[in-house]
């Protein structure tokens, strides 16, 4: 198996997971990120490692013409859909390698990734080649995560674990994982710069996640990306009844008992003009 096979099957696996728990919220914070973009209705914005739409919907909302690209077939067929729900006319979708863009240089007023390109392996191929795309005087965008201790679902969630099984070590953080490799706001500049960017601009911002329930906190976290899902691929189906117990608790006293549990997680945007 390929790199990228492995890569898209493991995308494949958490697609419908992803799609029902984790797009709607990334939908509403990039609805957000678009004030800070400068979106303009009629420009033509390329979203890259699209998912099944938290970036693409709102900026085709918004009346941009959008290109979506994704490694996986299956998130880009749960795109599709979403597309056809909203009768959205100027979103397209193509299966594509963010690492390996096939798109023409100078084509787009915006490329942009939320939640994608900071899980690149090649995370500095990723942007270049995002630069490449994008025209003179456009802008490149990237939304990740920000440092590990300011990402509120990942302390309940890493705890919950800790409390089926006591033996878990939580995340190896030397190097850190993929999805906090640009979590640092300095980092992230720096690799706009690398990629040759100027006027950077990196905002932090608050993810706001709500959850009702330990379940459907822990179906989030696990259909959030590939490396979710292996954290606790061997648990057995009692210490994950055990760790979703121990949500319960814990959301239940965020919450005070009653209504959703809010937690808040830091987020960069990084900006930056060719």
């Amino acid at each position: 198996m390929t790199e990228q096979t492995a890569i898209q099957a493991a995308w494949t696996e958490i697609a419908t997971g992803y799609d029902e728990y984790v797009t709607p919220s990334n939908i509403a914070l990039a609805e957000g990120v678009l004030q800070w973009a400068g979106l303009r209705p009629g420009m033509r914005v390329l979203d890259v490692a699209a998912g099944s739409g938290g970036l693409s919907i709102p900026v085709a909302r918004a009346g941009a013409q959008v290109l979506a690209t994704d490694i996986s077939p299956a998130m880009v067929e749960r795109l599709e859909a979403r597309v056809r729900e909203e009768g959205l006319t100027d979103l397209e979708t193509r299966v594509m390698d963010g690492q390996a863009i096939d798109l023409e240089d100078d084509t787009f007023d915006v490329a942009a990734s939320q939640f994608g390109v900071m899980l690149f392996p090649d995370l500095p191929r990723g942007l270049s080649e995002m630069t490449r795309v994008t025209r003179p005087g456009g802008r490149v965008v990237l939304v990740t995560m920000g440092p590990p201790s300011e990402v509120e679902f990942l302390g309940f969630f890493l705890g919950a674990v800790k409390t089926a099984d006591p033996e878990f070590t939580g995340l190896p953080m030397d190097p850190p994982p993929l999805p906090f490799q640009v979590s640092e706001p300095a980092t992230l500049r720096e690799e706009l710069a690398d990629a040759g960017l100027t006027d950077i601009r990196v905002e932090t911002a608050n993810h706001r996640l709500e959850f009702q329930t330990g379940e459907q906190m822990w179906h989030w976290v696990t259909a959030s990306n590939p490396i979710g899902a292996e954290m606790v691929a061997d648990l057995t189906s009692e210490q994950k009844a055990t760790a979703q117990t121990a949500l319960d608790d814990e959301l239940r006293k965020r919450s005070g008992g009653s209504g959703p549990a809010v937690l808040n997680n830091s987020v960069n945007i990084g900006i930056g003009t060719k």
